[in-house]
């Protein structure tokens, strides 16, 4: 299954927050970065749930690399903290 990727970003004073490029209106946050793995995985779980119910297309989820090249999305991902590829079943770290 492909990995969506979510953006986590922190600025001071505040919690961990995670967005999806490739799933518009789905985000999520913690306050601690061991629990924004789970917060992103219920989010997107979520997110998918609703697209399906709401018949909906669900875009296919583009690489690291390809949201880099976004220009919509080139300065949130050099701004991010780290980046983390979603599946429904799991989740992996990947270099941001």
């Amino acid at each position: 299954m492909p990995l969506y990727v979510g953006l986590v970003h922190k600025d001071p004073e505040s919690c961990y927050g995670i967005s999806f490029p490739d799933a518009p209106g789905c985000f999520s946050a913690a306050d601690d970065a061991a629990d924004i793995f789970a917060m992103a995985q219920e989010a997107l779980t979520l997110w998918l749930e609703g697209m399906v119910e709401d018949n909906l297309p669900i875009a296919r989820p583009r690489t690291i690399e390809e949201i880099r090249h976004d220009p919509d999305w080139r300065e949130s991902v050099a701004d991010s903290v780290f980046a983390i590829g979603v599946n429904l079943s799991t989740v992996h770290k990947v270099a941001a």
